[in-house]
């Protein structure tokens, strides 16, 4: 089964990172429009899985919807999970169908994202630099490859190698989910 092993870290320096990034892949400037459901008893939140609707819209207003549910993670320190993932149609009609059956939307957001797509010592990478609008001022990278289950160790030590390549220190690594870093700001803004 493959793993979505990623790693995800604060970036100090956006223009410099965009910069470097730059020199190795071509930049794909992309909003994900995030639907998170669950059901009322929000089961799936508590074992670690998550049901997303995704709108992904590129800067020439052509859309892709897609639907992800994630299982538990295999490697807690990373975050790193099993992902399964399929385009969709029609995100709404989806949402409605999924109300319809008794999940509740419990949080959505707008990412705004771009994508670098770039080899490194033979695996495929995908860098992508967010930031979230309601979290002003913060801007991440999350740096993922697909791995078999029983390489995700290794495949989380290569990408940690290719974020000091990229000049980002361990110390800048953060495992705090977008969903849960907005449920604290909306909480205090509130």
């Amino acid at each position: 089964m493959a793993v979505e092993a990623e790693v995800k870290a604060l970036v100090r320096d956006p223009e410099r990172l965009h910069a470097v990034l730059s020199r190795r892949a071509v930049s794909e400037r992309l909003i994900y429009s995030d639907r998170y459901f669950d059901y009322p008893d929000r089961g799936w939140t508590r074992q670690g899985s998550e049901l997303r609707v995704r709108t992904v819209t590129d800067d020439r207003g052509r859309s892709l919807a897609m639907l992800t549910f994630t299982e538990p993670a295999v490697d807690h320190a990373s975050g790193s999970t099993p992902e399964h993932e399929t385009v969709i149609e029609n995100a709404d009609v989806l949402v409605t169908v999924l109300t319809a059956l008794g999940l509740e939307q419990i949080m959505s957001f707008d990412k705004q994202c771009v994508n670098y797509r770039f080899t490194a010592r033979g695996r495929e990478l995908l860098a992508t630099v967010v930031s979230v609008p309601e979290l002003a001022g913060r801007t991440f990278l999350e740096l993922e490859t697909l791995a078999e289950a029983n390489e995700v160790p290794t495949a989380l030590e290569f990408l940690r190698s290719v974020l000091h390549e990229l000049g980002i220190d361990d110390s800048d690594l953060t495992t705090q989910a977008y969903t849960d870093a907005l449920a604290t700001h909306r909480d205090a803004t509130q």
